[in-house]
């Protein structure tokens, strides 16, 4: 093949590659502008907004702001509610995650071994309340956990115990909304955990059965290794579900009593409704901020070169 023919095969195929770069953008390009108004450009907005000490009177003129600097992210500090808040998710999500995981593993492991005949009518029972409404649920279980005609007082007084008042104690409100989340997230793990089982070749149990493995030792050195990638899954996903939480308190509790379920998420909203725009999306970076470190323990703990 002569230079000539070289040069014009090269720019045939530089043209093919053209043309396809410039479908492809045209498909592309409808996402990337509703991406671009809807999404990045809010995101970006709050950010710049966090550096300022934007109130809801600034909308009207919203370049007249002054900045703040870090000022907003170091009165996070001093303020006594959001510290509040902060420890309220905290505990929320370092007894809410491990609950969840563990009661969801436990539930695929019983469907997987046990239960095989009727494993879709429980695998959808579990997996009900998780496309439930929020709302509904927790409408469901304040009335659930009211002092007097709950039903789960009702069923305490049957053996002769005076139930305690779940929502309106500072001690035990946070516990209730952690187990509720827990019974309504467990389906959406149990599905995931299962679909993980079923994806260890068998081949691993028979030979640990032949070395002489108890259950426990074949759950213990075949299941929880083969399981690593989807625990990382399950856990990343859930931990970011349960440091936004927000519809259980705003529902169920207001955030009290005496803020005892407030959460980071539900302060941040009511910032934003008496007006503290900045202040309100220093939160929300904190919070990012927050969602980001934990995803990466997560990584550092289960992530594996395969």
């Amino acid at each position: 093949m002569t230079t000539v023919e070289l040069d014009a095969a090269r720019g045939s195929r530089g043209g093919s590659r053209l043309r396809r770069a410039v479908v492809g953008w045209g498909f592309a390009l409808p996402f990337t502008v509703l991406f671009a108004v809807f999404m990045a450009g809010p995101v970006l907005a709050s950010l710049l907004m966090s550096f300022t000490d934007m109130r809801s009177g600034d909308l009207r003129n919203p370049l007249a702001v002054d900045f703040a600097g870090v000022d907003n992210y170091t009165r996070l500090l001093s303020d006594e509610l959001f510290v509040k808040a902060a420890v309220n998710t905290t505990i929320f999500v370092a007894l809410g995650v491990p609950l969840t995981m563990v009661l969801g593993l436990a539930a695929a492991v019983g469907l997987n071994s046990a239960l095989t005949r009727f494993r879709t009518v429980f695998r959808v029972g579990y997996y009900l309340p998780v496309v439930t409404s929020i709302v509904a649920i927790s409408v469901v279980w304040r009335f659930l956990l009211q002092p007097d005609s709950g039903l789960v007082n009702n069923l305490l007084r049957l053996v002769g115990v005076d139930g305690p008042n779940w929502l309106g104690s500072t001690s035990l409100a946070l516990p209730s909304l952690i187990v509720m989340a827990a019974w309504r997230n467990l389906g959406f793990q149990m599905v995931i955990f299962l679909a993980g089982l079923q994806a260890i070749p068998q081949h691993l149990y028979e030979a640990a059965r032949m070395d002489g493995a108890s259950r426990w030792e074949q759950f213990q050195h075949v299941t929880l290794p083969m399981l690593r990638p989807t625990l990382l899954f399950v856990g990343v996903i859930t931990t970011i579900g349960y440091l936004q939480f927000f519809e259980e308190p705003f529902v169920m509790t207001r955030g009290g009593p005496l803020s005892a379920t407030l959460s980071v998420s539900y302060h941040i909203y009511n910032q934003f409704g008496f007006g503290n725009y900045g202040y309100a999306s220093a939160m929300s970076y904190v919070l990012f901020l927050a969602i980001v470190l934990l995803s990466v323990v997560w990584f550092r703990l289960l992530h594996h070169e395969t």
